[in-house]
């Protein structure tokens, strides 16, 4: 039996990359081991047929899903701060192509290319995710115990819930794929039509299946052990309480709950904002490296490693790559950083965590301020930047918005001074602790400033409610925006589905608006 993946009624062929953790390096043959063994008795079922047939196999496997995430750089890092910045009041498109100029002035439609590969992607690597936590549970030679089995699929499980978490975020009804589709015969072609031609799920429906997923992990994931490159319980733990902050499932309850369980694991802000992102520049035979002064430190969850020799292309997409100033420096960046965002954190006097986002440099384009004095997003300056995917802060934050939503302005007004008091900048009036639509601005704004450039920012939007006012008013007082293509109403909440899915599976429906 031929297994393949799908992705919004397109079939596409197996891929597959390998890793073992978030820092380490890719192999670059297939073989029956990077790609798994497929039974090709016909009359075997699905839930019958074999995928690996050992251990070895299946470790390779879960290595694979591993790289998956360190390797794609283009929705996991550079399309997901496009949609979370550039689509809100923090940053603009930085370059005058549609691809970035389509979130910046709101006239994302089903052709825009961050939205098509991104759907392509995120589909295609659940379907990945699914076929190894299907397989991994029958192992052909019986070499895995049930608790290796628990562990490993585990792992997979929260994968597949942070992309259909991200997913979810970004189009609402999603079509969820669970089992491995068949080869497509006369015999079965009526009932195979819905597994290469999904339904989309409700929203709702997606937010139980990635609590499901959540649930299980949180039973049976490894522990993290100090290496935060891992998909570990401690990971399953933050997701739970990210996706409880979340409208079609939200329960404040359950985000302080798990909140609180991972400050008593130990996790904590660093002593200072800049340990997230700092460099040590080392000067070689060959030129500078600027490898990360910090890793895996206490206030991270989940993060990605690039070793020297093997780096992202990240920086050079934003602005200057410290290992090559001149390198890739011929154009204009993307995810420019907004007058607006700057000004918020001028107001708090923030300097700390604005030197960490923002850097002025001198450049050969004008698209947004004078070239001799040009702003550009500095969190990712290195080719060996540390990529963060879940941190403690973000989570400390959403403990403060449930317990604000709970009527404890006292322990909100706590949260919020404990991040203020690490940026350096002034703790909260009494007057600001005491009047809760106050404090609840005053928690938006910290979120932006703690965050900025992290792609989360138009997420807050959404899950507050608050897009059409924010970003009209960024509209009306932010000179350095674009005109918009379409004002901001309820149906910009969610993302065109891409026309190509439209196109090639007539079960899933456009979101209203496009």
């Amino acid at each position: 039996m031929k297994i393949k993946y799908i992705f919004g009624g397109v079939v596409a062929a197996s891929l597959a990359l390998t890793s073992c953790g978030l820092d380490y390096e890719p192999v670059s043959d297939y073989s029956d081991v990077t790609e798994g063994i497929e039974d090709t008795n016909p009359g075997a079922t699905e839930e019958e047929s074999v995928i690996y047939k050992n251990r070895a196999d299946a470790e390779s496997a879960l290595t694979a899903l591993y790289e998956d995430i360190r390797g794609n750089q283009n929705f996991l890092q550079l399309d997901y701060l496009l949609i979370g910045d550039v689509h809100s009041d923090n940053a603009y498109a930085g370059t005058t192509g549609s691809e970035v100029v389509d979130p910046a002035t709101n006239d994302l439609n089903s052709t825009t290319l961050c939205v098509n590969r991104d759907w392509e992607y995120l589909f295609d690597q659940a379907a990945r995710c699914t076929r190894f936590i299907i397989g991994v549970e029958k192992v052909a030679d019986g070499s895995l115990s049930a608790d290796e089995v628990h562990s490993m699929k585990a792992q997979a499980e929260i994968f597949r819930a942070l992309i259909w978490f991200r997913a979810a975020r970004m189009w609402g009804n999603i079509p969820l794929v669970t089992t491995i589709p068949p080869d497509i015969t006369s015999e079965n072609i009526a009932e195979s039509y819905e597994s290469y031609f999904p339904k989309q799920n409700t929203e709702d429906e997606a937010y139980e299946y990635i609590l499901n997923d959540l649930l299980d992990a949180y039973q049976y994931a490894p522990a993290g052990n100090g290496d935060k490159t891992r998909f570990s319980k401690d990971v399953a733990t933050a997701l739970l309480a990210k996706v409880y902050a979340e409208k079609p499932v939200r329960d404040y309850n359950k985000v302080i709950q798990y909140v609180d369980e991972l400050t008593q694991k130990g996790y904590a802000l660093n002593a200072n904002y800049g340990m997230l992102f700092d460099v040590d520049m080392t000067e070689t035979s060959s030129g500078y490296v600027a490898t990360p002064l910090y890793e895996n430190t206490p206030e991270s969850i989940l993060e990605i490693h690039y070793p020297v020799g093997s780096g992202n292309w990240a920086s050079w997409m934003y602005g200057h790559c410290l290992e090559d100033m001149s390198y890739g420096f011929t154009w204009a960046k993307w995810i420019t950083p907004s007058r607006d965002l700057i000004a918020a954190f001028d107001d708090l006097n923030d300097t700390q965590r604005k030197e960490q986002t923002v850097i002025y440099q001198s450049c050969d384009w004008s698209n947004y301020y004078p070239s001799d004095n040009y702003a550009f997003m500095y969190k990712v300056r290195s080719g060996y930047s540390v990529i963060y995917f879940l941190r403690y802060d973000d989570l400390l934050l959403l403990k403060a918005e449930a317990l604000l939503a709970n009527n404890d302005l006292n322990g909100a007004a706590t949260i919020i001074d404990q991040i203020r008091t690490r940026a350096g900048v002034r703790t909260l009036t009494a007057a600001e602790k005491g009047n809760k639509d106050t404090l609840f601005s005053l928690y938006v704004n910290e979120r932006r400033l703690e965050l900025a450039c992290e792609g989360e920012r138009w997420y807050d939007l959404v899950r507050l409610d608050l897009v059409q006012q924010v970003m009209m008013e960024a509209q009306r007082t932010d000179p350095g925006r674009l005109p918009l293509a379409n004002p901001y109403t309820e149906n910009s909440y969610l993302l065109p589905i891409p026309q190509d899915v439209l196109d090639t599976n007539p079960n899933v429906v456009q979101n209203p608006g496009y």
